[in-house]
């Protein structure tokens, strides 16, 4: 494993890539809407990179045909847009995208309750949103991946939700995806130590269910969804490590 440790100069070049792509993403995220095909939200995309001449991170990664990820209910990541894929009320829609600038990649992602009324799956939403701030608090120089997990599953569990263990959070930056992985699961000084220069993705990705901590493919060889298909939540930031602490480099722009 090499894990690459960017200077302030670099981070500060992948600062601009977040701050679009925390841009595009609640653009994105502003857009889902009863009717709305997720093929529509991805050309948004397009026309984001068009108009800033910057590349979607994930488009043709690997072969994904995507400009973002759209992942509806029990789909819990890589869903591929479609002009076909109509959003319905009630959908629990998740967006993930990434912008390509100054050599240098972000990745952030929302999940949107559309009109969703149910109280479990309100505090599913909720509860994945408070996994990610732990998860982020967690972070800093000399604290271990294990206790960065560690947060984020405790908050999962102790709500009665599960936390996905297939898929877990990465490195980020002149790639889109580096090392090390980021597990939403851990022991308490366990695994690498964080540095100041590191960047990464925090994703926690909660499911419903225990039994949707384990998920399947499906036939389009991209589309992750819950083996049970309970419903799953999706909340993403890129963070890098401080001298004191992280800095979330994909707030959005009128965070206060």
């Amino acid at each position: 494993m090499k894990v690459d440790i960017k200077s302030k100069a670099e981070i500060d070049r992948m600062r601009e890539a977040c701050r679009m792509s925390a841009e595009i993403r609640d653009i994105c995220a502003a857009a889902v809407a009863p009717g709305v095909t997720t093929g529509e939200i991805d050309d948004l995309v397009v026309e984001y990179c068009r108009k800033h001449s910057v590349r979607a991170s994930f488009y043709n990664y690997s072969g994904f045909p995507g400009h973002l990820c759209v992942s509806i209910n029990d789909e819990v990541i890589h869903g591929i847009p479609s002009r076909h894929r109509v959003i319905m009320p009630g959908d629990l829609v998740k967006t993930d995208v990434g912008i390509f600038k100054n050599g240098f990649n972000g990745d952030t992602s929302r999940t949107v309750p559309l009109g969703v009324t149910d109280p479990e799956v309100l505090r599913l939403v909720e509860t994945t949103k408070r996994c990610l701030a732990a998860g982020i608090a967690a972070c800093g120089p000399g604290v271990h991946l294990g206790d960065v997990g560690h947060a984020i599953e405790s908050v999962a569990l102790e709500a009665g939700f599960g936390v996905v263990r297939d898929w877990v959070g990465h490195g980020v930056g002149r790639t889109v995806h580096e090392d090390p992985q980021v597990p939403n699961f851990g022991k308490v000084g366990t695994k690498l130590v964080l540095k100041p220069g590191m960047t990464l993705a925090i994703e926690p990705m909660i499911s419903m269910t225990k039994e949707g901590e384990k998920t399947d493919i499906l036939a389009d060889n991209w589309t992750v969804v819950t083996r049970d298909r309970s419903l799953s939540a999706h909340f993403e930031h890129t963070v890098a490590i401080t001298d004191d602490g992280c800095e979330v480099l994909t707030l959005p722009a009128d965070y206060p």
